[in-house]
């Protein structure tokens, strides 16, 4: 499906309305990891636009038009680069590129600490075996403390209460049998 003539030497004469601008093909190529062996991968664009194709439109593999090339070698590039970290690069490098344009505004930028929160395990924080042990120890002696407090919260100096009777002056659970 044609949505756009515009015929280039490098492409193929139908084109999306979706494609790369020549200076932004210039800027995303070189985060794109290339094999040390073998040639220079074919049509590395056209997938590359086939990728932003998929997700800009919602589509299915499947439904990628034929000038992305075949949807399961889009697909399969896709996860190397996912796999590869190329997108989280790609993100770094516009922000910085951003910056070094003074483009970028802070004043948009929010953490909520409700969302950041982590186990420290899940974040990558490596502790010694000696911080370890030392928060476990005070971990229990502060779990002490607040039972020795609840403890003497309980020390009234009172009898303690009595346990319900039934209606005959059994204590619950015997029956009513003493004896």
């Amino acid at each position: 499906m044609c949505l756009r003539g515009a015929v280039r030497s490098d492409r193929p004469s139908c084109v999306t309305r979706v494609q790369l601008t020549d200076p932004e093909w210039e800027f995303i190529e070189p985060y794109l990891p290339i094999g040390e062996y073998g040639p220079y991968p074919e049509r590395l664009r056209q997938q590359f636009e086939g990728v932003i194709w998929r997700f800009k439109t919602g589509g299915q593999w499947r439904e990628m038009p034929q000038e992305f090339g075949a949807w399961s070698t889009v697909h399969n590039r896709f996860r190397q680069w996912r796999d590869a970290g190329v997108f989280e690069a790609l993100l770094e490098g516009l922000i910085a590129e951003a910056a070094r344009r003074g483009e970028v505004d802070l004043s948009l930028v929010s953490v909520d600490s409700t969302t950041a929160r982590a186990h420290h395990d899940a974040a990558g924080m490596h502790l010694g075996e000696d911080v370890i042990t030392a928060l476990e120890k005070a971990a229990a002696e502060e779990e002490k403390t607040k039972s020795k407090g609840a403890a003497s919260k309980n020390k009234t100096g009172r009898a303690p209460k009595t346990i319900p009777r039934g209606k005959n002056g059994a204590t619950s659970g015997d029956g009513g049998n003493s004896g």
